[in-house]
């Protein structure tokens, strides 16, 4: 389920985009450099994605304080309201699903209001054109 399931790529990891809205949603947005620099610090198979044993990792090194005070991994562990000590790794993995859920919604959010945008463009364009052909043929009957 975890890697059919629910992130934007479809392919069972956490990317930067995914990571970006998380922490945005999570309240503690993060510059591009620290969200690579997150990343960065639990990628132990060096892909630039987290995998959900690299995203257990962040409350492992958390839990073991092994996170610098301001970091944005911190920030995540304890903003993310789940402790993986009591929750366990079910409860943990389920969150990482919510929150790969999530991200995917906010993006199609966007994706949407992108389209609504550009939709209400195109009807207002041609709405402009027919009242530009409306008045070419009223000037027309005046010219000749």
């Amino acid at each position: 389920m975890f890697q059919e399931g629910y992130d934007a790529g479809k392919d069972g990891f956490i990317d930067l985009m995914e990571l970006k809205l998380m922490m945005e949603k999570l309240g503690a947005p993060q510059t591009h450099l620290g969200l690579k620099n997150m990343i960065k610090e639990v990628d132990e198979d060096l892909d630039s994605k987290l995998s959900f044993r690299e995203f257990l990792l962040i409350f492992r090194k958390a839990a073991a304080g092994e996170l610098q005070e301001d970091s944005g991994l911190h920030a995540l562990a304890r903003l993310s309201e789940i402790d993986v000590s009591t929750e366990g790794v079910k409860g943990a993995k389920n969150f990482f699903e919510a929150k790969v859920r999530q991200a995917i919604n906010e993006a199609s959010r966007f994706e949407e209001e992108i389209k609504a945008e550009q939709e209400e463009k195109k009807k207002q364009a041609e709405e402009l054109k027919q009242r530009k052909a409306a008045f070419k043929e009223l000037q027309s009957t005046f010219t000749q």
